[in-house]
């Protein structure tokens, strides 16, 4: 079966990552990447070898398109590439009514010109409401907490570095909605020092005392020290009136472009199966 030729429009840090990744895909072809008439230079490193317009119609052979371009100007672009039958893929970052809105010019745009869209197919809007979701689904009853970009607390690592077997210590700290602390800390273990008694003598430390701790173990805290990206902390806490109380966490590291850039590939994919009119973006779209 014949690859999906794809464009790319823009070349920003999204567009550049989603160019390169299509390099790669088994379904999916890079056909071409469309950048602003001032930017119509060589494309880097591997994208060389592929064509650069100022224009989509001077792409051949396009079949879907990934829209790159910074939130304000997704819906004028992708309205046009849908005007001219091109399915689309978007991932703009909008909230409440303006993200309805967003989406309802084009579902409505998608729908007039008979051709598939998918919309927020990136990490919010994107996956982190279906992880969400997912969360307060498997527990209904309960309270979800969300952080993003964990604080470095000097003060909490120092005292978890001193920890015997403890070789290096790294530590979070978060304001709940209440206003109550909460405490991630990641430790590099000494050969032969034992997870459970390390978490012992944190919970026991005076600095800890009353406050929620989770302490989780890494191979080697320089790559976490050193990562650039989004870290964020989903937290949903049962508050059943029989049984145990449940509680999940889902804790990430990640580099939000590079997420974005595998989303909205996921999302091309699956354009040939879906009926005209925009949808969004779903695991099991």
């Amino acid at each position: 079966m014949p690859k999906l030729q794809v464009a790319v429009i823009g070349l920003g840090r999204l567009g550049l990552a989603c160019a390169e990744d299509l390099i790669d895909e088994s379904e999916l072809a890079l056909a071409g990447v469309v950048r602003r008439p001032g930017s119509l230079g060589p494309l880097p490193g591997r994208l060389q070898r592929f064509p650069v317009a100022s224009h989509v119609s001077e792409l051949e052979g396009v079949r879907a398109a990934l829209v790159c371009v910074p939130a304000y100007a997704v819906l004028g672009v992708a309205r046009e590439l849908l005007q001219a039958r091109i399915p689309v893929v978007e991932c703009a970052c909008f909230e409440g009514q303006a993200l309805k809105a967003h989406h309802a010019a084009l579902d409505e745009a998608a729908d007039n010109h008979r051709v598939a869209a998918v919309v927020g197919a990136g990490w919010d809007p994107g996956v982190l409401p279906l992880l969400r979701s997912t969360f307060e689904m498997l527990i209904p009853r309960g309270q979800t907490v969300f952080h993003r970009h964990p604080g470095l607390s000097l003060h909490h690592t120092a005292a978890v570095a001193g920890v015997r077997g403890v070789k290096g210590a790294l530590a979070g700290e978060y304001r709940g909605d209440d206003g109550t602390s909460q405490h991630y800390v990641y430790v590099e273990l000494e050969r032969g020092a034992e997870l459970a008694q390390v978490q012992a003598a944190i919970a026991a430390d005076p600095l800890f005392a009353g406050e929620v701790t989770q302490v989780f173990q890494v191979a080697d805290l320089s790559e976490l020290e050193g990562e650039e990206g989004l870290g964020v902390v989903l937290d949903r806490r049962g508050s059943a009136t029989h049984g145990p109380h449940q509680s999940l966490l889902f804790e990430a590291r990640f580099d939000l472009i590079a997420f974005s850039a595998r989303v909205m590939l996921d999302a091309a994919r699956k354009l040939p199966g879906l009926r005209r009119g925009a949808h969004r973006y779903a695991l099991g779209l």
